[in-house]
């Protein structure tokens, strides 16, 4: 009887461990992969197209020469 009891007992201690709570989740570490910078991406070719429209639509003359027997 004494063995039935302490086998009992050492079930319950047992069981009472392996069902007291949930499995941590613990997250996988997070690798961090950057680039290289590229040189040579032409982003500054936008700005530099619509400066060298804006200058020659602002500065352009006009087509037809003055009449010079216009009196305005």
């Amino acid at each position: 009887m004494k063995t039935v009891l302490t086998g009992v007992i050492a079930m319950l201690a047992t069981a009472g461990a392996a069902v007291a709570g949930t499995p941590v989740y613990v997250p996988p570490a997070v690798t961090v992969v950057e680039e290289p910078m590229r040189s040579g991406s032409g982003a500054w070719l936008i700005p530099l197209a619509i400066i060298a429209i804006l200058a020659l639509t602002l500065t352009g003359g006009e087509d037809e020469p003055d009449d010079p027997q216009d009196p305005a």
